[in-house]
């Protein structure tokens, strides 16, 4: 028994390194969290138990058999965020580029099953590659599951999706399906194909910020919902969002403790000029009504004609 158990913890200290030191080193080099440091960051401390660590690519062609790594590129279990259960998948770009193979989409529809019939929020931090080329189909095959699982899941439990690197083809289609969408600054996009694809069939040249940045979706496109400066600001975007939003559709939003101060708010009476060409900020109409400091705005720089956003009153 006791060699058995030395062997367990072995694999798993394996597990555990992920692509290696030398790609770990590389994600640190390019500003960016590794999957598991993304996890322990977001939840709380010693939450965390891990579902399929083990779990490894059934592929043998293409010289696949020699490239096994425990965990197949993602990680997946569940854990608290505030005392809150959450259910939470990170994808692990130094194995295969965070690619999709039909094991690592298995793992990650296991824990939004788990998610749904326990009735707790799906949280899932994206940083692939897309499809694993070396599957073909079969990888297809597993983001069809996945996004099955979206629509199944939509308007039952909270989904929340962050994009943490760079995201193409199939990778950035079910963040788009989710509820709401963050994005890392400068070093995430979201693209169906990369800019030497655009070149080579439009022969236009764009930058990948130009095609798939945070900025452009959080302008243009409106896919994302809230951007952030690094890593650990979107991990802070994702607890402090989740804190507006109910466990699922059966359980009201959290009441967090509020003091009771002047309720009357006289500079209300102001804030609307007596000219009615004169322009005013609807944030202070937002301020005056709210709970202080409990506004969270969702699609701050898209259509900049409306305000939209979560408080506490």
């Amino acid at each position: 028994m006791d060699s058995k158990i030395k062997d367990l913890n072995e694999k798993l200290e394996l597990a555990y390194q992920g692509g290696g030191s030398k790609r770990i080193e590389k994600q640190h080099a390019g500003k960016k969290l590794t999957a598991r440091e993304r996890i322990l960051y977001l939840l709380d401390e010693g939450s965390f138990e891990e579902i399929g660590a083990l779990v490894t690519h059934r592929t043998k062609d293409f010289g696949m058999e020699n490239q096994q790594f425990y965990g197949d590129g993602v990680v997946t279990g569940y854990g608290t965020i505030n005392g809150r259960m959450v259910y939470v998948f990170a994808q692990d770009f130094t194995i295969f580029g965070g690619s999709l193979s039909e094991t690592h989409a298995e793992k990650i529809c296991k824990i939004m099953d788990l998610a749904v019939k326990v009735g707790a929020p799906i949280i899932g931090l994206n940083d692939s590659g897309g499809a694993r080329i070396q599957e073909g189909v079969r990888s297809l095959g597993g983001y069809a599951d996945i996004f099955y699982r979206n629509v199944q899941s939509s308007g039952v439990i909270p989904q929340l999706s962050a994009i943490m690197g760079p995201c193409a083809g199939g990778a950035v289609y079910s963040p788009a399906m989710t509820d709401f969408t963050i994005m890392v600054e400068n070093t995430s996009y979201m693209f169906v194909t990369g800019p030497n694809v655009v070149k080579t069939v439009t022969n236009e040249e764009v930058t990948s910020e130009e095609l798939g940045g945070a900025t452009t979706h959080a302008t243009k496109s409106g896919v994302a919902h809230v951007t952030a400066i690094n890593d650990v600001d979107g991990l802070e975007q994702v607890k402090r969002l989740l804190s507006y939003l109910p466990q699922n559709n059966t359980e009201t939003p959290l009441k967090l403790p509020y003091e009771l101060g002047d309720e009357i708010r006289k500079e209300l009476i102001d804030i609307v000029p007596d000219n009615p060409n004169k322009p005013y900020d609807m944030h202070d109409v937002i301020r005056g009504i709210i709970d202080a400091d409990s506004f969270y705005e969702i699609h701050k720089d898209f259509a900049e004609n409306i305000i939209v956003g979560f408080a506490r009153l």
